[in-house]
């Protein structure tokens, strides 16, 4: 699905990717680890085509997603979400409303709208909150609802990069743990973060990173 060759990436004061070389087939749920600095942020922008290798290709599919025009781009995009530390909510929306607004984006019905958003929000135990704001949610809540518009559209990738960061243990394993349900439903998921509590409870395939290249590339081992 997913096919790194080769990649580097120089910023004018640091090597962000050294040489990077891995593929990733549909349907895996892959933890991304290492410090902060270690290359992931950057690894998981070039599958969005947000940053340009150096040197390198990257393949979507058998798609190199940094010669796609900007009809192509978008059309790439659709087929994955994104899940952010910050959450990237619109804070004067309520929880249908901004899950509304992603689909209303990409053409979607008023009738598909109404049916899948009270769905979308019931996986990811929010049909309580509905009609609530995100300042009315606590912090995993609000990355709950993020979770939900990124699958919102049936993406067929996740890229959650460090979705736990900002929050508490409880709230931590409970979005692991949405994640792992949406992956069992047939979505690849790829998942950033040096947090060594979030990989463990995973317990899948471990890519490791350090200063921009991957020292390590494993099945995780309970």
């Amino acid at each position: 699905m997913i096919y790194f060759n080769n990649v580097s990436k120089n910023y004018r004061d640091a090597l962000a990717l050294d040489d990077v070389t891995f593929s990733i087939t549909a349907g895996e749920f892959v933890s991304i680890v290492g410090r902060s600095g270690a290359g992931k942020t950057t690894l998981t922008k070039m599958i969005l085509a947000d940053d340009v290798p150096t040197e390198g290709t990257v393949f979507f599919e058998s798609i190199d997603v940094h010669k796609l025009k900007n009809k192509g781009l978008t059309k790439l995009r659709r087929r994955i979400g994104v899940v952010f530390q910050d959450f990237k909510l619109l804070s004067n929306k309520t929880a249908y409303e901004n899950i509304a607004f992603a689909m209303e984006a990409v053409g979607k019905s008023d009738e598909e709208i109404a049916t899948d958003v009270p769905h979308v929000l019931e996986l990811v135990d929010l049909g309580h909150r509905l009609y609530h704001f995100p300042s009315q949610m606590s912090g995993g809540e609000q990355q709950r609802l993020a979770i939900a518009r990124a699958i919102i559209n049936q993406p067929e990738l996740i890229i959650a990069d460090e979705p736990t960061g900002n929050l508490d243990p409880i709230n931590t394993h409970e979005i692991v743990q949405i994640l792992k349900k949406i992956n069992d439903l047939g979505t690849t998921v790829i998942l950033a973060t040096h947090n060594k509590s979030v990989i463990d409870s995973v317990g899948s395939r471990i890519i490791t990173m350090e200063n921009g290249k991957i020292i390590r590339d494993t099945k995780h081992s309970k």
